[in-house]
């Protein structure tokens, strides 16, 4: 591998042996090396600062803080942070929330090999990079309208609703996402009213309906 050249990744997932699937995998590719892991939203965003990666590969599932919330982190330090999200989430409302977030692409863990090699160098690059299966769900979204309730919450919103929708409690809320128990209480508050619930069931069930479940691994 070329040091000089080399496309330097930094993976974030929450399995060990996932990440040693994808390390192998990116480093038989052609000027791509992999020079650090983290398996959180903390150490992700603590390495990060150390490492300073050309792409930063990332799942959306991660234990406490998602991994959208750790690259918004990412990008208020360094605006030219160029993430990825590789997810097992096939839900288009996953995609658009990244995008929407600042991620440069987003692939599934369903997708073959070789598409994550071709999206890591695309997003090295400054392009954006969506996976085929990815652009059919997003598209299909649009014909049928889908995902319009969840749509109207803001991406902070849209976190603490994942959040809660889990199990957390507003304190873990507040603690994962370095915020005041009020401001958490207060978004719960603007969740339910724009997503026209009253109860925690009946935010779970809006959830579920649009791919947001209460068991995500």
């Amino acid at each position: 591998m070329n040091a000089v050249t080399a496309i330097r990744v930094f993976l974030v997932d929450d399995h060990s042996v996932v990440r040693e699937g994808y390390r192998r995998l990116l480093e038989r590719s052609a000027g791509i090396g992999v020079i650090g892991e983290a398996a959180n939203a903390a150490d992700a965003y603590s390495e990060f600062q150390r490492l300073a990666p050309d792409v930063v590969v990332m799942d959306i599932s991660l234990p406490g803080a998602s991994g959208i919330e750790a690259m918004r982190r990412m990008l208020a330090r360094d605006a030219g942070a160029k993430v990825l999200m590789f997810s097992m989430h096939e839900e288009a409302i996953f995609a658009t929330r990244a995008f929407q977030a600042g991620a440069l692409g987003y692939v599934t863990k369903a997708s073959a090999p070789e598409v994550l090699v071709d999206a890591v160098r695309s997003v090295a690059a400054g392009k954006r990079y969506l996976s085929a299966d990815m652009a059919q769900a997003i598209a299909l979204q649009s014909v049928a309208g889908g995902e319009a309730s969840l749509n109207v919450l803001s991406n902070r919103e849209f976190e603490v609703m994942r959040l809660l929708v889990a199990g957390d409690t507003l304190t873990a809320i507040a603690e994962k996402l370095q915020l005041s128990y009020k401001t958490v209480a207060n978004h719960q508050s603007l969740i339910r009213q724009k997503l026209g619930v009253e109860t925690h069931a009946q935010m779970i069930r809006v959830a579920a309906r649009h791919g947001v479940s209460a068991h995500e691994d």
